[in-house]
């Protein structure tokens, strides 16, 4: 081989070296990324826990057989896993912003687990949040129909378009109803129903409770945890398949 060729193969041996070298930097690039946008919902989330408002006089409800302060026999549940050996239940405010930021993750978990893991969503409106409860109301009106999930997911697709506003999301809301096709004489009714927000703060007083101070707040088989990434998440779950 030429010396002309030595250069050649050594300057394409440099090039590719620097491309791996990019490669490796973007994919920390990435890493460090996803940390910090999780640090920033759990920013988000100590915020939630100094604005809480106590609902009523915080006592709970009467908890019948087979329940418990976590899962009642009405809470709702977006997927349900045969063997009910794993349950992650989320206490959430569709107006918060950390909540948002988890739903993504919430989704592409419930994917990856189907079947193993029953997903259960429990109401915790925050006070300062002008309209979560209303929020929570217009889904609870729309479980009224069977329409629990699909208005769930509205809440948090739409959530830039109506949170952090002090003016009330009552029109908005009722947009969302009709775009699911719901009948909306009886979702007007169970909307405005002192009924469907008991049932809210309902969830709310369990969640007070147990201990709740801000949103997301998960617990894993009864045992509250903190993940601060996606693969925190599928690590705590992965271990409670596999004990």
């Amino acid at each position: 081989m030429s010396n002309d060729d030595d250069r050649t193969e050594a300057r394409k041996a440099k090039v590719e070296a620097m491309r791996a070298e990019d490669r490796r930097k973007e994919a920390r690039r990435k890493n460090l990324a996803v940390t910090l946008s999780v640090v920033g919902v759990f920013v988000v989330v100590v915020a939630a826990m100094f604005a809480v408002n106590r609902l009523g006089s915080g006592q709970t409800s009467a908890v019948a057989a087979g329940e418990s302060q976590l899962v009642r026999a009405d809470s709702h549940r977006l997927q349900t896993a045969a063997d009910g050996k794993v349950t992650l239940v989320e206490f959430l405010d569709f107006e918060c912003e950390g909540c948002g930021a988890y739903f993504p993750v919430i989704e592409e978990l419930r994917k990856q687990y189907a079947g193993k893991v029953t997903f259960v969503a429990r109401y915790f409106p925050i006070g300062s949040h002008f309209n979560a409860e209303r929020a929570a109301r217009a889904v609870e009106a729309a479980a009224k129909q069977g329409k629990f999930e699909a208005m769930y997911q509205r809440m948090y697709e739409t959530q830039k378009q109506w949170a952090e506003k002090q003016v009330p999301a009552d029109a908005a809301f009722r947009g969302f109803a009709k775009d699911l096709g719901l009948d909306l004489a009886a979702w007007d009714k169970a909307y405005n129903d002192p009924a469907t927000l008991e049932r809210v703060k309902k969830d709310a007083k369990d969640g007070e409770a147990l201990g709740v101070q801000g949103t997301p707040t998960f617990f894993l088989n009864g045992k509250k945890i903190e993940p601060r990434s996606s693969d925190e998440f599928k690590a705590a779950i992965d271990a409670a398949l596999a004990g």
